[in-house]
């Protein structure tokens, strides 16, 4: 065991309380929150008394008591086994986990810079920290003894997968590496953690930093009034009354795109949008990708691998790059010729308007709405006012109510994460408390885009008791404006949908121990990807989709329009998601990376390879493809299309009985891919819900490219 963290911890703490005006440690444990029972409904962080100076000393009292908790495990003279080893591995670190729960939910749904700064100093403690539990090896030699003995420890399934993902967890994060090389994975790995946390600050930075500012009327041509007064709502936040402010996050961008007839305006927006991460200024990712994508290859080198894919590849479905290529290759050959097919309509429809010149990227959704309108008589315009936010997850609690018989009921006097989140329980059809789900749908500088789903507590038992998960929706929907609520996009519905079948996920999951509650990156989809089939069923949209004006449910005539014209900008949609995915693998199956090594002519260069349509750029370009660059989906992008898979055939297990609400159906995939785990695994558990494997007819299906 190395001392010098804890000492070395111990100094900081010291400098740390100095900063604080010479308080003694006492003084602090007594006001910092997260050092006694939170005494809150539920048992949710008390986020009212959280503080900033609250967090380091937080940090750093979690590393020193998780240390403490594995020193005392190594130096246990009883002989090693699954209790006083791996279950006391697994149930220590408690303060460490519940400081970085809040703080990195806090941290990505609104963060400051103090935030920020934190997070860069606690970066590389954290990083030691945890390499010097991975790397320890009296630790190590504790959990191989019980591994190499497990045949005759009589464990239970749920057991026998504890251990195991433990061993594996050790021996990859270099448990059996030289001493040497061990030394250089801790400097791989506290660069890796810091370079990633620099690339997605440089991107919110990039987001925040764009505004397009409009100061005549007649330059509003063609955009919706929501959007409009959301606009001009920005600007008088801004101090430029009587102006309006368009930004990059999608609820301004998106719909600018689609219906501004002001083409140099989109190419301007477009523009900033796709070149974020890219200017050549103090925010700029090239550089950290370089470096990102050298040093992940350095680290699969050093434990064994070819290249950064393998190294990722073997903990998940796919198992390899062949099968993942395989799978977007399938899909890409139908998706390129659908989209060639929508790229000529839009281009007859710039020449029906007198348009000259050839399609650009910033013309795509614009010419797109109109084809669809031309073709199906229908626009997006005419859809949002039925799809008001409240009633779209009015109609969410109903579809999961009809599947599971789960209530959610909102909870007031609680503490939240920020004040425009809003807090639900949920409760099972006995009452039975399941969670505390908590909603935050707008954007605002502080929050980053896209939309998430994470836990500020996860599921798991103490003392033979389940302790409750506390859940958290994050999006980035658009605002309600003046005189009117927030009115969705069908895009932002499914979206909505999507996320839930992930808290769905978390709040279902039954399982003792931290260690088997995960599941592989290409199966994580399943749960939240199957939601978004009910979003537009006919039954599904007669329960919610009510005018906010009139209250009049959707016609019957517009939910057909809806339908027929479902399938029209899937070979964009996909071809945009596909080249998102292959440059995530191209860059991660790389065998060797120049020190010339240019980023934007690598991926011009992956794109022309396939013959990607220039009009359509890969849905993340590199420098803000925060999902590999920033972690969490590296070499993982794939696991959208993936899982897609498995969800397009579950559903149909619904459809096939006839009826999409089956309770039996319904039943099946709780019990079987919702509670489990990892406990089992992944195609098992597919399996056991499906009776057989999936196939891609029905993706292929339900992406009209068939």
């Amino acid at each position: 065991m190395k001392i010098f963290l804890t000492a070395g911890l111990f100094a900081i703490i010291t400098l740390g309380i100095q900063a604080e005006g010479n308080k003694t440690e006492t003084d602090m444990n007594d006001r910092n929150p997260f050092f006694a029972a939170y005494a809150t409904p539920f048992d949710v962080p008390p986020f009212d008394k959280i503080r900033m100076d609250h967090y380091k000393p937080a940090f750093i009292k979690g590393m020193e008591d998780h240390q403490a908790e594995i020193e005392a495990i190594v130096r246990n003279q009883a002989a090693p086994d699954f209790e006083n080893t791996i279950v006391a591995l697994d149930r220590c670190g408690n303060l460490l986990r519940n400081v970085r729960s809040v703080f990195s939910g806090l941290n990505s749904a609104n963060t400051s810079d103090e935030m920020q700064a934190l997070n860069r100093e606690m970066s590389p403690l954290l990083s030691r920290h945890y390499d010097d539990i991975n790397l320890n090896r009296k630790l190590f030699d504790r959990v191989k003894q019980i591994y190499e003995q497990q045949d005759g420890l009589n464990l239970n399934k749920e057991q026998k997968k504890l251990l195991e993902e433990t061993y594996k967890s050790f021996v990859r994060s270099g448990a059996n590496l030289p001493e040497e090389q061990q030394e250089r994975l801790r400097e791989l790995n506290s660069q890796i953690s810091l370079l990633q946390l620099t690339f997605g600050q440089n991107m919110l930075k990039e987001t925040n930093a764009f505004q397009l500012i409009i100061d005549r009327e007649e330059d509003l041509s063609g955009l919706p009034r929501s959007l409009v007064s959301v606009a001009a709502d920005e600007a008088k936040a801004a101090g430029r009354d009587g102006q309006w402010i368009f930004t990059l996050h999608n609820p301004s961008i998106m719909p600018f795109l689609q219906f501004s007839d002001r083409r140099e305006l989109r190419e301007k927006i477009f523009n900033g949008y796709i070149r974020r991460g890219n200017n050549n200024n103090d925010a700029d990712n090239k550089e950290v990708v370089k470096q990102l994508v050298t040093l992940r290859l350095e680290k699969a080198k050093l434990m064994g691998y070819e290249d950064y894919a393998a190294f990722a590849l073997e903990e998940r479905m796919a198992k390899n790059e062949k099968n993942v290529y395989g799978l977007l290759d399938n899909v890409w050959t139908p998706t390129l010729s659908k989209a060639k097919e929508e790229a000529a309509d839009l281009q007859a429809m710039m020449q029906k308007e007198g348009v000259e010149g050839e399609l650009k990227g910033w013309d795509w959704r614009y010419y797109n709405e109109k084809v669809k309108k031309e073709k199906y008589d229908i626009d997006e315009n005419e859809v949002r006012p039925y799809f008001k936010l409240e009633n779209v997850l009015d109609g969410l609690f109903h579809v999961v109510n009809k599947l599971y018989s789960i209530t959610f009921t909102e909870i007031r006097d609680i503490p939240k994460p920020h004040g425009e989140a809003v807090a639900f329980e949920c409760k099972d059809a006995d009452g039975t408390h399941r969670g505390v789900l908590y909603m935050d749908f707008f954007p605002r500088p502080g929050k980053r885009g896209g939309a998430w789903c994470g836990a500020y507590r996860s599921q798991t038992y103490r003392d033979g008791k389940r302790i409750a998960p506390a859940v958290t929706i994050v999006c980035n929907f658009t605002k309600p404006s003046a005189g009117q609520p927030a009115l969705l996009s069908i895009d932002e519905a499914e979206t909505m949908f999507h996320e839930f079948g992930h808290a769905l996920h978390n709040l279902f999951r039954d399982v003792h121990y931290y260690g088997v509650s995960g599941v592989p990156r290409d199966f994580v989809e399943l749960p939240s990807q199957v939601m978004e089939h009910w979003v537009l069923e006919p039954e599904v949209l007669k329960v919610f989709a009510r005018h906010y004006r009139t209250g009049e449910v959707i016609p019957e005539s517009l939910v057909k329009k809806i339908d027929n014209s479902s399938k029209y900008g899937q070979g964009f949609a996909t071809a945009e998601y596909l080249q998102a995915s292959f440059l995530d693998m191209d860059y991660h199956v790389l065998k060797e990376i120049p020190s010339s090594f240019d980023i934007p002519a690598f991926e011009t260069e992956s794109m022309n390879r396939r013959g990607a349509l220039p009009q359509i750029p890969p849905r993340y370009r590199t420098t803000y493809f925060n999902h590999t660059m920033g972690g969490g989906y590296t070499a993982g992008y794939y696991s959208y299309m993936w899982s897609e898979v498995l969800d397009a055939d579950a559903f149909e297990a619904f459809k096939e009985t006839g009826n999409i609400f089956d309770r039996k159906t319904a039943e099946k995939f709780r019990d079987f891919i919702l509670v489990p785990g990892s406990i089992d695994d992944a195609m098992d558990m597919y399996k056991n819900f499906r009776g057989k494997e999936p196939g891609i007819e029905p993706l292929l299906k339900n992406r009209g490219l068939k």
